[in-house]
This record gives C-alpha cells, structure tokens and sequence, in this order.
C-alpha cells in the first residue's frame, strides 16, 4: 500500500467538516487522523460523524501527536499566524487556509518559522490545482489569444444575513477582499506570471457589519499597461467568473473558483469571433490539492505553489485594502 499523508485538522470549520475533510479522505495520498477543537464534545462529535479516529479538546494536544504528520488550518484568518508557526514548531507540515495571513509581514514570519522547521507551508488556495488552470495559462502562453490587454474578476456572494459569522468580525480579518477578492488577485498573478505595480479600489464598508468591506471593486496594475478589474463581495448576487482578455481573443471561465462537476469546470476559448468549449475532467479541487501538498512531502519535490506566493498575494492584498480605507492609488515596488 502506498505511503500516505497523515493530517490533523484544527478546528470544525464549515469550510473543514463540508468540503476539505470529505475531499482529503477520497484523496490517493492523505488520510485524515485526528480533528482538534477548542473542547472535547465538538471535536469527538464531529469525529464520530466524518469517521476521524481521535479527538481532541485542544489544538496543542493535536500538535503533540506523533502520528500526524501536517495540520490544515481552517481556523478564522487572524488565528492563522500563531498556528503556523506553532504547527511548524511541533515538526509538522502546513496546509493553511487563505488568506495565508493578515498582512505580509505576518505571511513572511510564518514562511520563515516553516523554512527553520524543516516543514512545507502551502496556501489553500484549491481552485488553482484544477487541471483546467493549467490548460488556460498554457492556451495564454501559447499567444492564441494573442497579447494580453486585461483580466476580470469576480466573486460575490449574499450572506449579510448571518450577523455571527467570522466573515463580519473585523478583528479577525474579516471582509470581503480577504475572503474573496483574494481569488481573482491570485489568478491574475498566476496567469500572467507577473506580479502588480498599484492599486486602486473602492468600497463598501458596512456599520452593520463590524465596519468590514462587505463589497469592493479595483484595478490592479501589473506591468505591460494590463490591468486586473474585480468585483468582490458578501452582500451582492452571486458571481464566480474570471476573463482573460487578449489582442486577438479572450477566455472565459464561468465557473472560475467553485466548481463541482464537469460542467462547471469547462470553459470557453475566442479567437477572431471563433468561439469554442474546452472541456474539463469532474474532479474535486480539494482532493487534488491534498494528493499534491502530500506528494511534495511524500517524494520530497517542490511545492506546486510555494508558501513564497502567499507572501506576494498578500502584499497585493495589503494595498488594496489600503487603497479601499485610505481612498488613494497605492503603488507596489516589486519582483519575482
């Protein structure tokens, strides 16, 4: 039997229990073993309805197992700092939730602790492990579409009804541009293969909700006169699509960050009025994911995504959340 990727997992997050657990335990390389929350009677509870041998009633108990091999992280974004670097320090390797962090100084800290561990860190970011993102920056890099003018970007949702959620805590790193706006910035960083120069966005922050920006739309500079516009909100109709504009077509992915069946994982290629579908294999974003944080680890190869990108996406992050409070063009100073 081949070797496999023993995680545990702190906290019963949603995000956790309805999607990353259930992907992990019908992944080829990882095997989820232990679940920790903040007491007993959740951790053993959701253990006996996801089918996790142990329990336990606090994170640090779960670090000192010596049978997990790496934790993922689903805890609320300002607790993804502290238990990085303690998971690193208990000798174990890093799936963390996006945002990575709450800045990029945080992010660059984290980094650091898993590099003088010895440990891999990985921003779960699962949407860019779908085979069809390799297909679309392949189709870019080809120059089908020709020169690359621009890319759109959007991910909103309506869930301003749900006062308690984490999403609304301000200090907490709350709002929507760290919940959501974080995936547009990410693929548009990733299709080009450049990283932003400014940016500049609005938006809406709501005395409802904790102050946080519950919707917000930028451009984002990167070189070569291309600009990244997105939309990203909590309290707007639902959108998930991303475009690729080019000199003599574009792509479009109608489905671009969620998407659970064949269907919606296909999208379209135009090129001089030629429109046509590529279709994509039904797979689950998350499992893939898992199988090549654990193969990495497993046959000690580089990361898809090394935890440096994480630093890099926050930093774009940081200015527009600077750019939205501060209500100015923020420009960026950096290279690969």
């Amino acid at each position: 039997m081949e070797k496999k990727l023993r995680f545990g997992v702190l906290g019963c997050a949603n995000i956790a229990v309805n999607s990353v657990i259930p992907a992990l335990k019908k992944s080829e390389l990882c095997e989820v073993v232990a679940i920790a929350s903040r007491g007993i009677e959740k951790a053993e509870r959701t253990a006996a309805e996801l089918g996790i041998e142990r329990a336990y009633g606090s994170y640090e108990e779960l670090l000192s197992d010596p049978e997990v091999d790496a934790v993922y992280i689903p805890l609320p974004n300002h607790l993804h700092k502290e238990w990085t670097i303690k998971s690193a320090q208990a000798g174990k390797h890093v799936l963390c939730e996006k945002p990575l962090a709450l800045n990029q100084e945080e992010a660059e800290e984290m980094v650091q602790a898993c590099r003088d561990a010895g440990v891999k860190l990985a921003e779960a970011f699962m949407y860019r492990h779908h085979p069809r993102y390799s297909r679309v920056k392949e189709i870019i890099d080809s120059g089908e579409i020709g020169t690359i003018r621009a890319v759109n970007g959007s991910f909103t949702f309506n869930n301003a009804g749900d006062a308690d959620n984490v999403r609304y805590r301000a200090d907490w790193g709350g709002g929507s541009i760290y919940d959501v706006g974080c995936y547009p910035i990410s693929a548009a960083r990733f299709l080009l293969g450049q990283e932003p120069e400014a940016a500049t966005v609005q938006a809406f922050f709501s005395p409802e909700h904790d102050h946080v920006d519950m919707m917000a739309s930028g451009l984002i500079e990167f070189p070569n006169q291309v600009g990244l516009t997105f939309t990203c909100g909590m309290w707007a109709e639902f959108q998930n699509t991303l475009q690729v504009i080019g000199s003599e077509g574009r792509i479009d992915i109608p489905s671009a960050f969620v998407a659970g069946s064949a269907e919606a994982g296909s999208f379209t290629v135009t090129v001089k009025g030629e429109k046509r579908t590529e279709e994509s294999p039904a797979v689950n974003q998350y499992s893939i994911q898992g199988d090549l944080f654990a193969r990495s680890i497993l046959e000690n190869t580089p990361l898809r995504f090394e935890s440096e990108d994480a630093i890099f996406n926050m930093k774009a992050i940081d200015a527009c959340l600077t750019s939205a409070k501060e209500k100015q063009r923020i420009v960026l100073r950096q290279s690969r």
